[in-house]
């Protein structure tokens, strides 16, 4: 068994030049969920729009699931929000021939800002973006270079690493991975087992990234690449047709990396070499994944962001207090664009 004791967040691809503090409160860390839905006013699924304050999703869950009085399983949400942060989200909960709630006795983590009926339960993964604003605090180092990582982020996008929070306190969820793999323990609950391959997949990720970030290749093609249209899913295999770097200049499409499972990899010649190379000295984690029944996916390395801006809001001799905000897609990190731009300490 490899044992894995490093940051499994590969190197920047940027500057770095800030230091700071950060996420000293919640709402120093705040995200707006954006739905592409529009609510039909009728069904059996009533959506809410509820701001939580220190909280996690599953707990915010769980609590409106008691107070309309149904199983946890009839509750919604599209995807698991930070809990040291203000969230704005939205949930669904199912009620079949009922009336609204109440919503009386909610805990004070809880604000229930908006609701409306609708005839699907929202699932995982329904929406389209999430708008954040950082407040990051007592900042250090060079502006005018900021000013310019943030500009090279708006032409370029970053690595599209999963996030520190994916692999648990000390990286506990591969541990545990690795353990369940080697036949020392299986997990009893099914969001545990989840849990602990999306961990394992995302070390592998993250691997071949990094080494793709240490060749500064992670935004262009090498030969075999895979590439992945900007606004889906879909991907398809390197033709080394002539528009390739055109299009990948305006961020239309992206290189993939592999989420390891069965079957043979997608990429051929020097992107296949490369990420066969980087996931070879974690046999446990490709060997455990097959297992499972996990079959070979895809992830974009790079991740495109919008609204991106970077403000001053308080400056003295003593500290400077400054706001950054943007836009990401699913599935993205905004820790991990904070770590383009420097080293913050909670």
């Amino acid at each position: 068994m490899t044992i894995i004791n490093s940051n499994p967040v590969g190197p920047p691809a940027y500057a770095a030049p800030l230091q700071g503090r950060f996420r000293l409160k919640p709402q120093d860390f705040c995200v707006d969920e954006q739905m592409p839905v529009t609510l039909s006013g009728a069904g059996e699924h009533l959506w809410l729009q509820v701001r939580k304050i220190g909280a996690n999703t599953d707990w915010v869950a769980t609590q409106l699931a008691c107070a309309a009085g149904v199983a946890a399983r009839d509750v919604g949400y599209a995807g698991l929000k930070d809990r040291h942060a203000v969230t704005t989200q939205w949930f669904s909960v199912q009620l079949p021939g009922k009336a609204d709630p109440v919503w009386q006795g909610l805990p004070d983590e809880i604000t229930l800002l908006q609701q409306q009926r609708h005839d699907k339960k929202l699932r995982r993964g329904a929406l389209s973006a999430n708008h954040f604003t950082l407040t990051l605090r007592d900042c250090q180092g060079d502006w005018a270079v900021a000013e310019a990582v943030c500009a090279q982020i708006r032409s370029q996008g970053f690595p599209n690493y999963y996030g520190e929070q994916r692999f648990g306190h000390e990286f506990g969820n591969i541990h545990k991975a690795q353990a369940w793999f080697a036949g020392q323990f299986k997990p009893k609950q099914r969001h545990q087992r989840s849990l602990y391959l999306s961990a394992a997949r995302s070390y592998l990720f993250n691997a071949i990234l990094a080494e793709r970030v240490r060749q500064k290749t992670w935004q262009q093609r090498i030969p075999g690449d895979v590439f992945m249209f900007a606004d889906g899913q879909s991907w398809f295999a390197d033709d080394a047709s002539e528009d390739l770097a055109e299009r990948l200049a305006a961020q239309a499409i992206h290189p993939t990396g592999a989420l390891w499972g069965r079957g043979d990899l997608p990429t051929q010649d020097a992107a296949r070499q490369l990420e066969l190379e980087q996931v070879a000295a974690f046999a446990d984690l490709c060997t455990g994944l097959e297992q499972q029944g996990l079959k070979q996916e895809r992830r974009a390395l790079r991740v495109s962001v919008s609204d991106l801006s970077l403000h001053m809001l308080d400056t003295t001799p003593e500290k400077a207090d400054w706001q950054l905000q943007f836009t990401l897609p699913p599935g993205a990190y905004a820790t991990v664009l904070l770590a383009q731009l420097g080293s913050f300490v909670s």
